[in-house]
């Protein structure tokens, strides 16, 4: 047994389970109507009811143990305090800094970097207010109509995400866009829209030199030189956020266009720095420093509230619960806004790329579950799809319900119905139905005998399936900024009680350093093949038929 497993914690937790696993929430309701009160929270207008989930109180008592236990209030501090915990980089996890308002400093290595970062965010300012009111144009004059984000990953999810839940804040003069896929169709399906005259192109890569963005990048330059027959119009029609200015420039772009980040942003926590240009461009500056505004109010309620009473603390160590003392293999995330529609997207990367590890800090392969598969679709879209897994499926899946009181579109019932659908599942999911309430109904249908006996089976619902629902005003960019800064640090809480690095991705690196050898293999049917016989045979494959 690892450490973690054999810790006091742990057992107590494991004893704790085989007590509670048996018991049915729709009693726990039954037996305490407080219930509602003393599992909930509230942080400014955002409610967090965690009641519908398989714990008492004695449940919270010892997840905060595991979480004292691991040190989780030290490591906020060191995360806080620019320590390098992504010990395998040796950097800082510092993207708090990024929306830091608080005017206090923040150190890395003995260094303040709030000037820095304030310089950047000008910076940013006088970009996109340049767009934005037509001082910076075109080539060949005219306005900036249309903006294509570059990127892959973290330079995508996240300003894509964002982009779309804040487009009731987007200007009406700018359409935004992303291309990621290194699939040519990405790329040219989202040109053909354009018009080069009026389109800019942000190409977000630190280094300068990632595959994907950097085929798309050529072949979007190579398009505009085209359309408008001079190269010179590159400086006009690109922009960069990238640290290799060598090679922004040889690109083409003007050097006041690229805008720099540093080794301590890590590229799922990005959108936060000038990563997150086209979210400035697309909806302004002020918007984006209230999405800033709204995660800081997160970092300051981490940072300072017990841990018992701490909204990220609690919903990861809820992960923990269900993930290692349940066996629950997947969280799922369902956003009852159509404009949350990526935020599951946005998760995966955040939870999966952070904890998808097998090792721990020491470097010891670990003998419990790390991580769990993230996913969902905004409601109601999804109880036509796959709620009929939850509900009756064999598996636990814990899931997350978000919902804003008030739409941008309100229109009729609309929203009531949505709000009343909401509500509804994550009661059906506590409840179920057991065989005495539905012999009942199907009787009062005027079903009996061996026709009643034989449909019964199927009507009946275990429930006791875990959720959270979160509930906020409306969705705007504080909120957003609410949301996305939750779940960061959630992620964080479970990867110093499995006593993982959260801020690395070495799983990443291995299928591109064998894309770099497979590449000019598929050209030159004279290189050897020193593939496995099934990858040899897809190679061979593609070289017959292209």
């Amino acid at each position: 047994m690892s450490k973690l497993t054999s810790s006091p914690a742990w057992q107590a937790l494991k004893a704790h389970h085989a007590a509670i696993e048996p018991v049915q929430m729709r009693r726990m309701f039954q037996d305490d109507p407080a219930r509602f009160g003393k599992f909930s929270l509230q942080l400014g207008e955002l409610l967090l009811d965690y009641s519908k989930n398989r714990i008492n109180g004695e449940t919270i008592k010892l997840l905060v143990a595991l979480a004292e236990q691991a040190g989780l209030p030290a490591c906020i501090g060191r995360m806080f305090g620019g320590k390098k915990i992504n010990f395998t980089e040796r950097r800082a996890a510092l993207h708090t800094a990024l929306r830091n308002r608080s005017g206090h400093p923040v150190y890395v290595d003995g260094k303040d970097v709030m000037p820095e970062v304030r310089r950047i965010l000008e910076l940013m300012r006088r970009f996109s207010d340049a767009v934005r009111n037509g001082r910076h144009v075109g080539h060949t004059g005219k306005d900036i109509c249309d903006i294509v984000n570059i990127g892959i990953g973290g330079s995508d999810l996240g300003p894509l995400m964002a982009c779309e839940a804040l487009k009731p804040y987007a200007s009406p003069k700018l359409s935004a866009h992303f291309v990621s896929n290194v699939d040519g169709a990405h790329l040219a399906e989202t040109l053909k829209k354009l018009d080069a005259e009026t389109t800019l192109f942000i190409i977000s890569s630190k280094t300068f030199t990632t595959q994907e963005t950097l085929t798309n990048a050529r072949s979007a330059r190579a398009w505009l030189v085209e359309k408008l027959g001079d190269e010179q119009a590159v400086a006009k029609h690109f922009a960069a956020v990238s640290t290799n200015l060598d090679a922004t420039a040889q690109f083409g772009i003007h050097p006041e266009n690229v805008f720099g980040f540093w080794d301590w942003v890590g590229g799922r926590y990005s959108l936060w720095s000038a990563i997150g240009l086209p979210i400035a461009l697309y909806v302004g500056m002020d918007r984006f420093e209230e999405l800033l505004g709204g995660a800081c109010a997160v970092d300051e309620h981490f940072r300072s509230a017990p841990l018992e009473k701490n909204i990220p603390v609690l919903l990861g160590l809820l992960g923990v619960w269900y993930g290692n003392f349940f066996g629950a293999c997947s969280n799922a995330v369902f956003p009852y806004d159509q404009s949350l529609h990526r935020f599951p997207a946005y998760l995966q990367q955040l939870e999966m790329e952070s904890n998808g590890k097998r090792v721990d800090r020491d470097g010891n392969t670990v003998d419990y579950d790390t991580g769990m598969v993230m996913w969902g679709e905004p409601g109601t879209n999804g109880q036509h799809a796959f709620y009929q897994l939850l509900h009756q499926g064999t598996r636990l899946i814990p899931a997350d319900f978000l919902a804003p009181l008030h739409s941008h579109n309100p229109a009729g019932e609309h929203h009531a119905i949505l709000l009343a659908n909401c509500f509804a599942q994550s009661e059906a999911l506590m409840l179920g139905k057991t065989a005495e309430e539905a012999r009942a109904e199907l009787a009062a249908q005027g079903l009996h005998g061996e026709a009643l006996e034989t449909l019964l089976p199927h009507k009946v619902f275990p429930g006791n399936r875990p959720t959270n629902t979160l509930l906020f005003d409306r969705l705007d960019p504080h909120t957003l900024g609410m949301l996305i800064a939750l779940y960061e640090h959630k992620v964080f809480v479970q990867g110093v009680v499995w006593n993982i690095n959260s801020f690395d991705q070495w799983g990443v690196e291995l299928g591109k350093q064998l894309a770099g050898k497979i590449l000019p293999e598929l050209s030159d049917a004279a290189m050897a093949s020193k593939h496995d016989a099934s990858t040899g045979g897809l190679i061979d494959h593609f070289r017959k038929h292209v």
